[in-house]
């Protein structure tokens, strides 16, 4: 067997595959590696794979080894706080999806277009260069989280910052803290809720016959979790990927009803991390695929990212391209785990796109690509700062 490659490859440009990474998936769909903390895995970057992968039930979101999966801290974290939604995984997820259905996203909406012209308005007031990290991608999606949960506005810091802790993967001690905090936080806030339901998301899951109070907890840390990291990250690399390609700006100021189109071309491409990694996994039986014999117990990344920048699968795949057809797109996942949750973030980047471009159709990088970087201290990475002027 060869020597694994080490990981991280070095990433210059925020916008594009790390070289290294890119040369690797040249090579193959399945790759052996080392992660930053010392582990061998299995690192596939090929688009059919990752797909086909993502939906087989010979790999599994829980380790069998829970020792073994400790050792992996970041994929860990992940895996840990998926960890209950995949002992159980069909029956939660069927609890979640109504929470998520075009109704509810409907009716979410205009609070959704409220905050965020309001955040444009502060946005509008301010004299450019402005981050619009901070400016838009940091606060919208965190006020979206508690309107649509039910979490007071007054604690929207509080359990973001938890979050931001609990991503950490530089300070173990950090990450635990963020997670000890979160937990604690959603187990007073599902208590609330029992004594006191309103009309939210968490009230609605509390309300479901047969589900207990753990369930309940999980389920609160997961959606805040992954809904707002998330969401961060991509508000961020959506808006810088327009923004370098002034022709697709230029493309959506004509015509707004592009920009849905425009939201899932740039969500194939807007996951960029300086970790390499991917979606984590747990081999629950020996397979073999592409050549690699796979045994149970191995540490399995599905690196959704290369994926969906595969020659295979799109033609120029690190161009931006609005009028693209995304059907392939692995932005959300595929199969039974598929997002829950990809409509909020849909709704939210339609959102966000749509207001930047009417509002400030003149927009326009203040620094060079070049200039930017991304988050290395957390999971879910995205950009540190996206200096624009109009």
């Amino acid at each position: 067997m060869s020597t694994p490659v080490q990981l991280p490859f070095e990433q210059a440009n925020v916008l594009q595959l790390a070289p290294g990474l890119r040369t690797l998936q040249s090579r193959g769909s399945v790759h052996r590696v080392r992660t930053p903390d010392g582990d061998e895995a299995w690192l596939v970057t090929g688009h059919a794979r990752v797909r086909q992968l993502l939906d087989d039930d010979r790999l599994s979101r829980s380790n069998p080894d829970p020792e073994a999966a400790a050792k992996n801290s970041g994929s860990a974290l992940l895996a840990s706080l998926l960890g209950g939604f995949a002992t159980d995984h069909a029956r939660l997820r069927a609890l979640l999806e109504p929470h998520f259905s075009p109704e509810r996203m409907l009716a979410l909406r205009p609070y959704v277009e409220k905050v965020t012209g309001q955040l444009l308005d502060r946005l509008a007031g301010q004299e450019p260069p402005v981050d619009l990290v901070r400016a838009l991608a940091v606060s919208l999606p965190i006020q979206v989280m508690c309107e649509w949960l039910g979490v007071p506005q007054e604690d929207k810091d509080r359990f973001g910052g938890w979050t931001q802790d609990a991503a950490n993967i530089g300070d173990p001690v950090r990450s635990k803290q963020g997670l000890g905090g979160l937990f604690g936080y959603c187990r007073q806030l599902v208590a609330d809720k029992r004594r006191n339901p309103g009309d939210d998301a968490i009230s609605r899951i509390c309300a479901t016959e047969g589900i207990e109070d753990s369930e309940v907890l999980g389920l609160t840390a997961l959606l805040l979790f992954g809904g707002y990291e998330t969401t961060v990250a991509r508000i961020g690399t959506c808006a810088l990927l327009l923004l370098s390609d002034p022709e697709q700006w230029r493309a959506l100021v004509d015509d707004p009803a592009l920009v849905p189109a425009a939201v899932e071309e740039t969500l194939r491409l807007s996951m960029p991390n300086p970790h390499n990694g991917g979606m984590p996994r747990y081999a629950v039986t020996d397979f073999e695929i592409d050549g690699a014999a796979i045994r149970a117990g191995d540490f399995v990344m599905l690196n959704i990212i290369a994926a969906n920048q595969d020659e295979a699968a799109f033609e120029g795949p690190c161009r931006v391209d609005v009028a693209r057809d995304t059907a392939d797109s692995l932005a959300f996942g595929y199969g039974a785990y598929h997002c829950v949750g990809a409509a909020l973030a849909r709704t939210q980047l339609q959102v966000a796109i749509t207001q930047l471009v009417a509002r400030f159709p003149t927009m326009r990088l203040a620094v060079g690509v070049d200039e930017l970087g991304l988050r290395d201290d957390t999971l879910i990475g995205g950009l540190v700062q996206l200096p624009v002027t109009w």
